[in-house]
């Protein structure tokens, strides 16, 4: 059986120091695994029980397990070798590595002591502790080799190796706000729609908001309206699965009118239902609930 469709999978990611470890726990994160960071091997028996035992909330995590355990980094491959026997969890290792000549210049640049030489040369550090995980990457599923990978490139390619193909990772967070209430500030793409014909002005529709069928079917009845609809159904089809192929987890895009009732939350809740079918989404609508005195 693949390795992503097990119902429990942990991923071990250990390597080199230097090597790319921490950019890697937050792209696991980012593709919906629950992360830990430097898990002593001596827990990762106790670790296995605890992630059978939580339901659904543990059932993708990703773990750092690396030099900083000390001396109980010894004990991890056989830890390993004895949960390899476990039918019911799916072990992967990744191993990150690079070559000792950018592993020093990594060093060098971040001002950082080798944890297995504190006072010592950097490089005395990387042999050793090259030497030490020999036996440890001679078992590892994934090797990757990030001395010519930027943190975005690596992200990509655990992006490209690990997420599930049966979940939709990517999230696309739609948002309806008002400009007189201020600027979202954590919208990767905002849209101005305060050109639209204003439902604000028919009596009827003013207590209403674009949650109500009459105030939706006002706001996209009106050509202006279909055709920014039109455009924006071709933008976000051209840009969304780049965005994907980029590695990102989500998207937030904001629609903006005056007082963020009427034509933005309309145009949200449209593009929830025609991004839905290929996408996971989300709708929020910031404002709806604030009235005028």
């Amino acid at each position: 059986m693949d390795k992503h469709t097990e119902e429990t999978e942990l991923i071990i990611i250990t390597g080199m120091s230097g090597a790319g470890k921490t950019v890697a726990i937050q792209s696991f994160e980012d593709l919906g695994f629950f992360t830990i960071d430097n898990l002593p091997p001596a827990l990762l028996p106790t670790f296995i029980k605890l992630m059978r035992d939580s339901g659904k909330s543990m059932k993708r995590v990703a773990a750092v397990m690396d030099l900083r355990g000390g001396d109980f980094f010894d004990s991890l491959v056989d830890a390993i070798d004895d949960l390899s026997k476990e039918p019911e969890v799916a072990i992967t290792i990744l191993f990150l590595d690079a070559e000792n000549q950018t592993l020093v210049s990594r060093y060098k640049e971040t001002r950082r002591s080798h944890p297995l030489s504190p006072g010592g040369l950097v490089l005395g550090g990387i042999k050793k502790e090259r030497d030490m995980l020999k036996d440890l990457q001679g078992r590892a599923h994934y090797m990757y080799n990030t001395s010519e990978m930027s943190p975005r490139q690596l992200k990509g390619k655990i992006t490209s190796d690990f997420a599930s193909k049966t979940s939709n990772v990517f999230t696309v967070n739609l948002m309806s706000f008002g400009f007189k209430h201020g600027m979202p500030i954590d919208a990767d793409l905002v849209f101005d729609v305060r050109f639209l014909p204003n439902p604000y002005y028919i009596e009827e529709l003013n207590p209403q908001s674009g949650l109500d069928q009459p105030v939706s079917d006002y706001v996209l009845k009106w050509q202006e309206t279909q055709t920014l609809v039109q455009k924006l159904e071709e933008l976000f089809d051209f840009m969304i699965p780049q965005y994907k192929q980029e590695g990102k987890a989500q998207l937030v895009i904001a629609f903006g009118c005056t007082g963020g009732q009427h034509r933005s939350v309309t145009l949200a809740e449209y593009f929830g239902k025609y991004l839905s079918k290929n996408n996971k989404v989300s709708i929020t609508h910031r404002d709806v609930k604030i009235r005028k005195g």
